[in-house]
């Protein structure tokens, strides 16, 4: 069973992006500084959107989410090695992996306000999602094992 269909699945989708949703608001509570607060604002921002918007942009991304770190997560298995330490190791291509979906959902986006606060935030992305992927190797080893 692939990645993707074993954290879309029907019985566990909604736990999953449940978690998910955990994680990113675990991930900007965490920040600090002045990069910190711009993400903080920024993500306010795109709460604001309308209700429930996050929520629905994990529901819509995780299968493309899924579908992207899932050659890492088979690296790993095919080698024996435990989940979550394989892709701690190699977070750098998570995150690449994950911000080549959100690059082009940015890209395409008829949101004013995603799109500039995106592509303000953009430049530290990929720092902030390698920070993140502990948090999102957890979570993938709770529903895949």
């Amino acid at each position: 069973m692939s990645l993707v269909d074993v954290l879309t699945d029907s019985s566990k989708k909604a736990d999953v992006v449940r978690d998910c949703l955990d994680i990113i608001d675990r991930e900007v509570a965490d920040k600090g500084g002045l990069s910190g607060m711009a993400i903080k604002a920024g993500y306010k921002a795109v709460q604001g959107i309308k209700p429930g918007f996050v929520k629905n942009v994990v529901d819509d991304l995780l299968p493309e989410f899924a579908k992207a770190i899932e050659p890492v997560y088979n690296e790993g298995k095919s080698a024996g090695k435990p989940t979550i330490s394989h892709l701690e190791g190699n977070a750098g291509r998570v995150a690449d992996a994950l911000l080549a979906i959100t690059d082009g959902k940015a890209q395409r986006s008829k949101s004013g306000v995603v799109k500039a606060t995106y592509e303000r935030l953009r430049p530290t992305a990929k720092k902030n999602v390698e920070q993140s992927v502990p948090r999102l190797a957890r979570l993938v080893e709770k529903y895949a094992g």
